[in-house]
């Protein structure tokens, strides 16, 4: 069973305090199963965006794991908000989740690209 979005993100964002780091909820989504969408931001004051991975990543192994793909790397702010605000037109139930790390694979399974 997956896990809901809301229990997943919460978990997150406790690993990511638990390290030391910063992590916020953006934009709160549908409890139950809303996508998330992590804005992951860099020392060197670039941002990622790891969005959900296509249904076609999900390993038919553990199809109730939660992928993701980054969409964007290293890229200007601008481009990350932008990214964001197109995705929340399409769904209006998507999560946001910002978290400060260069290496969001520690919080993150990322699908086979």
């Amino acid at each position: 069973m997956r896990l809901k979005a809301g229990i997943f993100v919460s978990a997150l964002t406790r690993r990511v305090f638990a390290d030391g780091g910063m992590a916020a909820v953006e934009k709160h989504g549908a409890e139950e199963a809303g996508a998330i969408f992590v804005r992951i931001r860099h020392r060197d004051g670039s941002e990622s965006l790891a969005a959900p991975a296509p249904q076609t990543a999900f390993d038919t192994d553990h199809p109730d794991g939660r992928l993701f793909e980054l969409r964007k790397s290293r890229v200007p702010e601008l481009e990350i908000s932008e990214a964001i605000a197109r995705e929340a037109r399409f769904d209006s139930d998507i999560w946001v989740v910002e978290i400060e790390t260069d290496s969001p694979e520690t919080y993150l399974d990322f699908g086979d690209s």
